[in-house]
């Protein structure tokens, strides 16, 4: 039961890119303390996942996943899509504030 070297080595340099994104983001004050803790925690759970692959092995089992890899992908996959929809809800929530603040810049200017 080994998890192919080739997806441990993608999970662990996929990880520790987005933690070097992250940490200069973070530096630069480019990235709210949110979205800075959901980075960090989805690449610190690809390398739990590549250094101990047995974890991947008992949830694809346990969720009747062919292979450890699609179990993987598909996690990925799913938690970038609730983070995509909780981003559009919130330019949703920002644009609607942009309107409203510009209309409200209109009316005093109209004064």
């Amino acid at each position: 039961m080994s998890m192919n070297v080739a997806l441990r080595l993608f999970l662990l340099v996929g990880a520790f890119a987005v933690f070097a994104m992250v940490i200069r983001k973070i530096r630069k004050s480019e990235m709210q303390s949110g979205d800075s803790v959901f980075w960090l925690v989805f690449a610190g759970s690809f390398v739990v996942l590549a250094i101990f692959p047995q974890v991947a092995f008992a949830l694809s089992d346990l969720l009747g996943f062919a292979s450890p890899s699609n179990f993987i992908f598909i996690c990925a996959i799913a938690l970038l899509l609730i983070k995509l929809f909780t981003l559009s809800a919130e330019v949703a929530r920002l644009r609607q504030k942009l309107v409203a603040l510009t209309q409200e810049i209109a009316l005093r200017e109209k004064r």
